[in-house]
């Protein structure tokens, strides 16, 4: 049987578009992630994820990713990834990291060993 791949929309208020993945949480996304199912990301930044110590953003998401990627944990072809987020400062912060996440991937790590 063929694996399940999905689209994931991060948002704490939005609802997914049809045919999206709705997640909640940068653990949940994460998770996901993991278990390479995830083809495309649209991400948040602002989800409401106050604890006290610290915020949980969609900027987590694409932190862990590109641990991933630099460390040669990632192993195959990155999601699309999209920002659907209105904070400006929070949409540039994660456009550098992706824009590292691409640059990192294009020379070579986290690719599969042919």
């Amino acid at each position: 049987m063929g694996r399940v791949l999905v689209r994931v929309w991060l948002d704490d208020v939005r609802d997914a578009p049809p045919g999206w993945v709705r997640a909640f949480t940068p653990e949940e996304v994460i998770g996901l992630l993991r278990l390479g199912k995830v083809t495309e990301l649209s991400l948040d930044h602002d989800l409401g994820l106050d604890d006290g110590v610290s915020e949980r953003t969609g900027y987590d998401v694409v932190l862990w990713l590109e641990a991933e990627v630099g460390s040669g944990r990632w192993t195959g072809p990155l999601p699309a990834i999209t920002i659907h987020t209105g904070n400006p400062v929070g949409r540039a912060r994660m456009v550098r990291v992706i824009r590292t996440i691409h640059r990192l991937h294009a020379m070579g790590y986290g690719r599969r060993a042919t």
